[in-house]
């Protein structure tokens, strides 16, 4: 005969779960995800500054960057593998190590050696790719699945933050340092993001296996892949991701500093759009915090879709004001889809496959970004600023409104949720 609750336990299964701010083990995360955040955004500022201070030409900036986005893109697919095949914990260690390595070994080849930059860089942007879906693994196990929306809102805050506060924090240091020592700065707050983080309760390895042969890498990842199709709505999602990214996020990356220099005559609105874009973000973040609509990723679409109304803002002869305002709605409209999208992930996505999706979602959608940066400019020189924004802006409503159209897209989940109404 089944038990009857008591008045105390009762009460404990309706009380909202208790909030993620107060738990150590996620601060813990949190603040090695700030610290590795912080560090990515500082990195291509101070080898900015160290082309102002003529320590590194123009073309080898580009080099030094472009390795590194290469190096993040090779480690990434191998991060998700082994952060699935070994604790996540370790994988988050190593990689963060990696790029604090990396960060003495570019101070080192300032003005002296172009190479070693270069594969310093490499290894920066592979210690970078590597923890990424390892961090976004180690979260699911972390926080129980009540409190992983507000983990993944406090996260997305930490990135965002860091995009504002990496650069100003930079350049403020920079009036005190050298570029060598913001550098080993660099190198420093790696080591927090790989010494901070505790261990998660995840364990990779089935006792009961004792010493079966696992399959390899290849095997592993095609698994993975595997995973990713048993759900519909993560491949609708990630194709209405990459058309956002590729085509509208690259077109207003493009097209935004010669509108605010031609239209507007002035770098202002340039500086106030992006600042909007990334504070409209973190309103974003907070709002998903707490909001659940019942259609979850109908809603988590229409704010991806939101993107839309940056290109279509540099269309038309507008005043600036109407630009820095369709930018936080921009800004607002991303993360009210990856919030979810995060959380969705970690709750229908197996536990023992997460990081390889994870990897997935990071290879395409950051693979495909720099394809689309390429591009944008051609096009527009071809067929101009008007016309190329004006297929940009369709992409980003049009693309969205079909996923959403895929089964299981509504909720984020193949099967619809229980209601307890």
């Amino acid at each position: 005969m089944a038990s009857t609750p008591t008045p105390t336990a009762a009460k404990s299964e309706t009380a909202p779960p208790r909030s993620v701010l107060r738990d150590t083990a996620f601060l813990r995360l949190w603040a090695g995800t700030t610290a590795s955040g912080l560090a990515t955004w500082a990195l291509p500022f101070v080898l900015g500054l160290a082309v102002l201070h003529r320590d590194l030409g123009a073309a080898g900036l580009g080099l030094v960057l472009a390795a590194r986005t290469a190096g993040f893109l090779a480690a990434v697919a191998v991060g998700g593998v082994l952060a699935d095949r070994h604790s996540r914990r370790a994988v988050v260690l190593w990689s963060a190590l990696a790029a604090a390595v990396a960060a003495p070994l570019l101070a080192a080849g300032l003005d002296r050696s172009l190479v070693l930059m270069t594969a310093a860089a490499a290894l920066a942007g592979a210690g970078q790719g590597a923890c990424r879906p390892a961090f976004q693994a180690l979260t699911a196990e972390t926080v129980t699945p009540d409190r992983r929306q507000q983990a993944n809102a406090a996260m997305t805050m930490a990135v965002r933050s860091s995009t504002l506060a990496g650069p100003a924090l930079t350049a403020l240091l920079a009036a005190f340092l050298d570029v060598g020592s913001l550098l080993l700065g660099i190198g420093l707050l790696w080591l927090v993001a790989a010494l901070v983080p505790g261990k998660g309760a995840y364990t990779a390895a089935d006792p009961a296996a004792g010493t079966a042969p696992r399959p390899g890498f290849r095997a592993e990842f095609l698994e993975g892949i595997r995973e990713a199709r048993r759900h519909p709505w993560f491949l609708a999602g990630l194709a209405a991701l990459v058309a956002v990214i590729a085509l509208g996020y690259s077109a207003t990356s493009v097209a935004l500093p010669l509108i605010s220099r031609d239209r507007y005559g002035t770098e202002w609105v340039l500086a106030a759009a992006m600042t909007a874009y990334t504070v409209g973000a973190l309103c974003g973040a907070l709002v998903t915090a707490r909001l659940r609509p019942r259609s979850q990723g109908w809603a988590a679409f229409a704010g991806l879709a939101a993107y839309g109304v940056a290109p279509l803002s540099l269309m038309l002869p507008v005043h600036p004001v109407v630009v820095v305002a369709a930018y936080a709605v921009a800004g607002i409209g991303i993360e009210l889809f990856n919030v979810p999208w995060f959380t969705a992930t970690q709750r229908e996505v197996a536990p023992d496959k997460l990081a390889r999706v994870s990897s997935l979602d990071f290879l395409v959608s950051y693979g495909l970004a720099p394809v689309g940066l390429a591009l944008i400019a051609p096009a527009i020189d071809a067929f101009g600023v008007t016309p190329v924004l004006a297929v940009c802006a369709a992409a980003c409503f049009l693309v969205p409104a079909a996923a959403a159209l895929v089964p299981t897209s509504r909720h984020f989940a193949r099967t619809a949720p229980t209601t307890t109404d």
